[in-house]
């Protein structure tokens, strides 16, 4: 074997160990978002609202990456999407960075924090689920035993939470449900355009198209002087829109580039753990002994998984 074939041999038995670090930064970036949208509507302000100042701080940032990522593609004589490709990644976009936004913020309107992103991380079933119902993907015995220990886990942190809600849980849950549904179905959406068109420039277009959704949605629901909030509401929502939507999502399309979707789905499990210990620090939500064997339950399933899946 020449010592090319051995680099090519190497670079394809070496582990994505990039790709799994991504999935995990963005999934703890994006277990900030519950905890920022519940100091905001703390101050009185709706969903849509929320929504709508998260996307208006952060379109400006997508337009000047997305304009950057379409100039080199142009420069460097790479194909550029067409009309059909544009119309697809719009779609993508407004199924997981709009409907599944919207739902996920109508959710926090009825139940806390970190119930909010357990029920939400039931979307790797979800991935699972659909990728082999309508994506011809096989569902992997180690997946289902990560899923069946990892869901323990988060099933003892939900009866735990459950009993201290009220009449609106069920609400609350159904929106929050609904959200990971179409979160699990973006993903699995997603890994082709990306493959196709890039990272940054999916991510751009996708988020850029469904900030258009969210604006045009608070225009026509509500008054535009509700934009006109205090500068507390305007930093949270900065907060809001960098932290956890811009950075994280293009560390998890980066990281659908070189992992599968039920990788990256299993590894963000994480994020209710950290979401736990953010309620409980900054919104003061009571963690008992059974939130944190959960807990330990659920980081023992995704390490499981990470490692199983990278000796193949």
């Amino acid at each position: 074997m020449t010592a090319s074939a051995e680099t090519v041999a190497q670079d394809i038995k070496r582990p994505p160990y990039m790709g799994y670090a991504m999935a995990a930064a963005g999934a703890t970036l994006f277990s900030t978002k519950s905890i920022l949208i519940k100091l905001a509507y703390a101050h009185g302000i709706d969903a849509e609202t929320t929504l709508a100042l998260r996307m208006i701080l952060a379109l400006p940032f997508y337009l000047v990456i997305g304009i950057h990522a379409f100039t080199s593609m142009k420069a460097s004589g790479k194909t550029l999407p067409d009309t059909k490709l544009w119309l697809r990644v719009i779609g993508v976009g407004l199924i997981g960075y709009w409907t599944s936004s919207y739902l996920d913020f109508k959710g926090l309107e009825y139940i806390s924090a970190h119930f909010e992103r357990l029920i939400l991380f039931t979307y790797p079933l979800f991935v699972v689920l659909i990728g082999a119902a309508f994506f011809r993907q096989s569902i992997k015995p180690k997946a289902l035993l990560a899923f069946a220990v990892s869901y323990v886990g988060l099933a003892l942190m939900f009866s735990q939470n459950f009993a201290a809600l009220g009449a609106s849980a069920m609400t609350g849950t159904l929106f929050v449900l609904a959200a990971a549904v179409t979160f699990a179905l973006y993903q699995l959406l997603a890994k082709p355009l990306i493959m196709t068109i890039g990272p940054q420039l999916f991510t751009c277009i996708a988020m850029g198209a469904a900030g258009v959704a969210v604006i045009l949605q608070f225009l026509v629901t509500h008054p535009f002087e509700n934009l006109f909030v205090s500068a507390h509401l305007w930093g949270l929502s900065l907060a809001l829109a960098f932290g956890a939507t811009v950075l994280p999502s293009f560390f998890m399309s980066a990281a659908l580039k070189q992992i599968t979707p039920q990788a990256n789905a299993t590894i963000g499990m994480l994020s209710p753990v950290v979401t736990i210990v953010l309620a409980m620090s900054i919104l003061g939500d009571a963690v008992g002994l059974a939130d944190w064997l959960g807990a330990a339950l659920v980081i023992l399933g995704i390490g499981w998984f990470t490692l199983s899946e990278r000796r193949g």
